[in-house]
């Protein structure tokens, strides 16, 4: 039995030196704070196995006295260093902290005031009886701070940060109770002192695989997150957008280093997806940068110690992320641009549909007229002979009309159009508009602007916004159509108003697309195309026309032109 108690005693010297080293090593290389509070925990129990191993049982002269009082003092810092390590994480309450400092300073002053230690075999005085109690309650509840500490924040942390943590908190619980049975221990050699010394191995052990697991073990615990993560590997090759790959990525990702939040964001800070909540003022936020972008991780303030390896592996998944991302927009522009051929067909089919349908009624009118006055000119009344000529002008200018409307969408569609601001008199600009287009339409255009505006405009896009917005008022509304412009704050406005019934609120949403025509405008002339050109121009002006209902009633359709564009 003393020989298996000789053995463990040796192997507990060799555990606790190597987790030392272990420990002093990581400090090396990170230089952080709680690294150096383990550390010094296990150089100072290190210092005292091997201090027992080499100070005599009962001392005799004076420096093996204070070799043995200095011995159990480093021994009491063992425990309070184990706790200054625990809550270098995540401070406790400050009370406590004052109140485990003033203990820990008084005991190691009292172990070293000590008129005298006894030795083996030797009756306990009552003074070294309550010292004795105090240390062991020194150490039981310190270290029992330090297990339940880090058992409970091991819960939210990923499998091998969670595991590392209760390892370290069963270790201090098994050592714990180590020095509880040694008090109950009774002769060298006894059954009871070995059980003592399989506790201690079973701690050493524990701590060990804590502080640094070999990797097969890491790879076991981490097999769940390892599992989910290349499942969502494979899922990002058939990712078919960025929402996609974050949406698949960014879980798993989380997951295996206990992130609180994670996001992915591109070169130019926009978030491309998140999850979780990113809190720079809370946990540890750290990031990784990549050729897409960056990630961006909050974790607790324990992954960066317990989770160093996982956190490692992001910048591999980082890469794979990048892949998918660049395949995404790939897939979306490619997409982009088989829905854009698509609408462009359906452009080209409606355009050579109305082309064919608007074209043959005046064409043939047109033809239907002039042959008409061709062979019958000469025998018809003047009368009837003026209206022919007539019916035939308004034609004309329907044709003129609708071929400069098809004119207008192609350069639109070819962003042909160059806009060159010039400073113009406004109203001078709109009465040369209003007087153009009042000939085609018998309505009453009033004009109410300040005949000393001036603005930075291109002519030809505010004729073809204006006439079109004229157009629609005079056909679709009521009179009196009044057209006016101000300035204000900084922009150009020119309103177009009219006293008819307005736009039905249902028609509001297609009021500017191609081809929108109502109920009203079904049965007026037109092509659809007045307002979406109108629109078209004010954009290519860095503009934009919009509808409200009138006031009281009709309908006013603004055009507004911002600073840089209006002076």
């Amino acid at each position: 039995m003393r020989q298996a108690v000789e053995f463990f005693g040796i192997v507990n010297l060799v555990l606790f030196a190597a987790i030392a080293g272990v420990c002093m090593r990581q400090w090396r290389r990170e230089r952080a704070v709680t690294a150096l509070w383990a550390t010094l925990a296990f150089v100072t129990l290190a210092w005292v196995l091997v201090a027992s191993r080499l100070l005599p049982t009962d001392p005799e002269n004076l420096a093996e006295k204070v070799l043995q009082r200095v011995d159990l003092a480093i021994l009491l810092l063992f425990p309070y260093l184990l706790y200054r390590f625990a809550v270098a994480f995540e401070p406790g309450s400050r009370p406590l902290a004052r109140v485990v400092d003033a203990l820990s300073a008084t005991l190691v002053t009292a172990t070293l005031v000590l008129p005298s230690v006894p030795a083996d075999g030797e009756a306990w005085p009552w003074w070294f009886v309550v010292y004795a109690v105090a240390f062991v309650v020194h150490w039981s509840v310190l270290l029992t701070i330090v297990a339940v500490r880090l058992w409970r924040a091991a819960r939210d942390e990923a499998s091998v940060a969670r595991k590392r943590m209760r390892m370290l908190a069963f270790a201090s619980s098994a050592l714990t109770a180590a020095l509880v049975f040694s008090l109950a221990v009774g002769d060298e050699g006894s059954v009871g002192e070995l059980l003592v010394a399989l506790l201690a191995t079973l701690s050493g052990v524990a701590f060990l695989l804590g502080f640094a697991p070999p990797s097969s073990l890491r790879l076991l615990w981490r097999r769940p997150e390892q599992n989910r993560m290349q499942d969502a590997i494979g899922e990002l090759m058939s990712a078919t957008s960025v929402d996609d790959v974050a949406a698949r990525v960014l879980p798993p990702m989380a997951s295996m280093v206990g992130a609180r939040g994670i996001s992915l964001e591109s070169r130019d800070g926009t978030r491309l997806g998140a999850y979780g909540a990113i809190d720079e003022t809370a946990g540890d936020v750290a990031q990784w940068e990549f050729p897409f972008g960056r990630l961006v991780v909050r974790t607790s303030t324990f992954a960066p110690f317990f989770g160093d390896e996982e956190r490692k592996l992001l910048t591999s998944l980082g890469s794979l992320t990048g892949l998918a991302l660049d395949r995404a927009r790939l897939f979306t522009q490619e997409r982009a641009a088989r829905e854009a051929l698509v609408r462009a067909d359906d452009l080209k089919s409606q355009f050579v549909a109305l082309a064919a349908h608007e074209l043959r009624s005046p064409v043939g009118a047109i033809y239907g007229l002039s042959e008409t006055i061709a062979e019958r000119g000469g025998g018809l009344a003047p009368e009837r002979l003026e209206e022919l000529q007539s019916m035939l002008t308004t034609q004309i200018r329907r044709l003129v009309e609708l071929v400069e409307q098809l004119l207008d969408l192609s350069r639109l569609d070819a962003e042909a159009v160059v806009i060159r601001p010039q400073r113009v008199r406004v109203r001078d600009r709109l009465e040369q508009i209003v007087h153009s287009v009042s000939p085609l339409e018998s309505v009453p255009i009033g004009l109410e602007v300040d005949a000393s505006l001036e603005a930075e405009l291109d002519v030809d896009a505010l004729d073809r916004i204006v006439s079109n917005l004229i157009l629609n008022a005079c056909r679709y509304g009521e009179p009196p159509v009044l057209v006016s412009a101000a300035m204000e704050h900084g922009a150009l406005r020119v309103t177009v108003h009219d006293h008819g019934p307005g736009v039905p609120a249902e028609f509001v949403p297609q009021l500017f697309d191609r081809f929108a025509r109502g109920a009203v405008s079904a049965v007026s002339p037109g092509t659809g195309l007045g307002l979406a050109i109108a629109r078209s121009y004010a954009r290519a002006h860095s503009g934009e026309v919009s509808y409200r209902p009138g006031a009281p009633h009709g309908a006013a359709f603004e055009l507004i032109l911002p600073a840089s564009a209006a002076a």
